[in-house]
């Protein structure tokens, strides 16, 4: 039970980043999940309240595709209402409509962070800025069983302005070998596709924005793959209360948004390192 609990604690971490980057970020998205879909697998009776608190810094590209990588710095939070609602620095504020002992599925809005022409003058002058944006979600998530531990995780984001258009994720991931009750492990790869709309929004180059920027126009005209990548989490246990959580992914622009010429580089890499207090 105690391992149980401890793995639990794991999953709220995962919520480490400061904040939920254009997506995609390098980090997967079950890497900035809130959910706690093992929680009823593994501990029938929930807390009716699990709190983590703390800090976390972030390193990863300016924007996606971008060489030049910038810093940023926040709080962390992440609150759970037994396995029904959360409210998540990562995840956003979110609701399970549907919940099991093997499944989830459940709705919220998260926040996406746009991109700036000053993010990189260089390449983005004459681009135009894409603005901040809520963003709606659903999303859901399956383990296999408590033997095999293996989550399949789905979402599909809407835009509420800014780029605009649609997302969508498919992720597996899985504690690995070598956990254990002070020290857990989480890995897996994902896999992000989107609509046209979005996909010529971060990547495409209209005939305006080729005049003032003098990138030459590019256009995407179909929904397709943007990106594949894996990620890896791990969660260190210090005392009763605190822990150490360390987020590292790879990431890799497919399909037509890796011809791109505002693209500068198609494999990016992102680290995120938190030290937080929990308590439920």
């Amino acid at each position: 039970m105690r391992r149980a609990s401890q793995v639990l604690i794991a999953f709220l971490a995962l919520g480490s980043a400061v904040a939920q980057a254009q997506t995609p970020s390098p980090l997967q998205e079950w890497q900035y999940s809130g959910g706690i879909i093992l929680a009823r697998l593994f501990q029938p009776e929930l807390p009716r309240w699990r709190t983590v608190a703390g800090a976390a810094a972030e390193v990863q590209p300016a924007y996606e595709g971008a060489r030049a990588y910038r810093g940023s710095a926040g709080p962390v939070i992440d609150v759970h209402y037994r396995d029904i609602a959360f409210f998540s620095t990562g995840e956003g504020l979110g609701y399970n409509l549907l919940r099991g002992d093997h499944y989830q599925l459940g709705a919220g809005i998260t926040y996406d962070l746009g991109r700036r022409e000053r993010d990189d003058l260089t390449n983005l002058h004459g681009m135009g800025d894409i603005s901040a944006a809520p963003v709606a979600k659903v999303y859901g998530s399956v383990v296999l069983s408590r033997h095999l531990p293996l989550i399949l995780r789905v979402d599909a984001r809407q835009f509420i302005g800014g780029a605009g258009g649609a997302v969508g994720d498919a992720a597996i991931y899985t504690p690995l070998p070598g956990s254990s009750e002070r020290f857990v492990m989480f890995a897996g790869p994902s896999i992000t596709l989107a609509t046209r709309h979005h996909l010529q929004s971060l990547f495409g180059v209209s005939a305006q924005q080729a005049a003032s920027s003098g990138h030459p126009e590019y256009e995407i005209t179909r929904d397709g793959t943007e990106a594949a990548g894996v990620g890896f989490s791990a969660t260190r246990f210090i005392g009763s209360h605190f822990l150490v959580n360390l987020d590292a992914a790879l990431s890799q622009v497919r399909g037509r948004p890796a011809y791109s010429p505002i693209l500068e580089r198609r494999t990016q890499r992102a680290l995120a390192l938190s030290f937080s207090y929990h308590h439920e």
